[in-house]
């Protein structure tokens, strides 16, 4: 069942490798409950459920892995229900652990100015790590996004990166133009140093494009040599795009299609920026308001 399940994931909905690796973390977790319980997936009921989930609690799982991990198993036993691999799905009458509201970490421009500025270009690795960081502020890109680019995903006479997101969805992002030119350089003298073996634009030493893992390295180091002590990755970079957007006066359903979410909901983790640049222009404009009554005080003519 759990097999049939991965492949109708992997054929039906095309989700990545990373995604799938999860999902079989996640049945893979369950099925060892089961087994030292003596039952299968076919044998599986509610109240196993309800023990598997009180076993992941008593190991400090956070309420958002918790959560994953439920949705995992409630895709999979629907999924037996509509196959007729299953008569009743036992995750129906499970409740979801609740998740705390998190706002986005993201930097200063001033921090983002001074992170950006830390790799070396006079060599090699610097110029590579230069560009990648540019571009993950530049165009807001998860990691997948960046580790997947290939040559041809960026079209030098308009600007435009072609970006595969979730479900190898395609979207077109513009990049300014300092970005442009600082991958347009890598593309024509840099990148052929690195004597490639592949399509990939960013490569390691050998010639391979980069892991996920060797770039949130990379970022973590530039992060420290720059004094940037909280715990940062490359997702901060996304985070980081889309509040400055919405800082300078950009639209939330702009920045929505900027990012590739494909509900107007997922970007909504970002209305406290919004509603922190409205409440400051409404402080300063409002004829009511204390900013405003100062202002005009100091006003040549204006009585006090």
């Amino acid at each position: 069942m759990a097999d049939r399940y991965l492949e109708h994931l992997t054929v039906e909905r095309g989700l990545s490798e990373n995604t799938l690796a999860a999902y079989r973390t996640d049945i893979a977790a369950l099925l060892a409950f089961l087994d030292g319980l003596g039952e299968e997936l076919e044998t599986c009921t509610t109240r196993h459920l309800f023990l598997f989930l009180t076993h992941l609690r008593a190991r400090k799982l956070a309420a958002a892995s918790l959560a994953r991990i439920l949705s995992t198993l409630r895709g999979l036993f629907a999924f037996a229900v509509q196959a007729r691999l299953l008569e009743e799905d036992p995750s129906a009458l499970l409740d979801s652990p609740k998740l705390p509201a998190q706002l986005p970490e993201f930097l200063t421009r001033k921090e983002m100015d001074a992170l950006l500025a830390q790799p070396d270009p006079s060599t090699l690795l610097g110029y590579r790590d230069r560009v990648m960081l540019e571009l993950l502020y530049a165009a807001g890109l998860r990691i997948s996004e960046l580790t997947g680019l290939e040559l041809g995903d960026f079209d030098p006479q308009t600007g435009i990166l072609r970006v595969f997101g979730k479900r190898s969805k395609e979207r077109l992002v513009p990049i300014h133009f300092s970005a442009q030119k600082l991958l347009c350089d890598y593309l024509d003298f840099k990148r052929a140093a690195f004597k490639p073996v592949c399509r990939n634009i960013f490569l390691n030493r050998s010639g391979k494009g980069l892991t996920r893992q060797g770039i949130w390295k990379l970022i973590k180091r530039y992060a420290e040599e720059v004094g940037i002590r909280r715990s940062i990755s490359p997702h901060t970079f996304r985070h980081t795009f889309a509040t400055h957007l919405l800082e300078g006066g950009a639209d939330l359903r702009t920045v929505q299609l900027l990012l590739g979410h494909a509900a107007i909901n997922a970007t909504e983790i970002y209305t406290h920026i919004q509603s922190g640049r409205l409440m400051r222009i409404h402080e300063q404009y409002h004829p009511r308001s204390t900013a405003f009554a100062t202002q005009a005080q100091r006003r040549p003519g204006t009585s006090s």
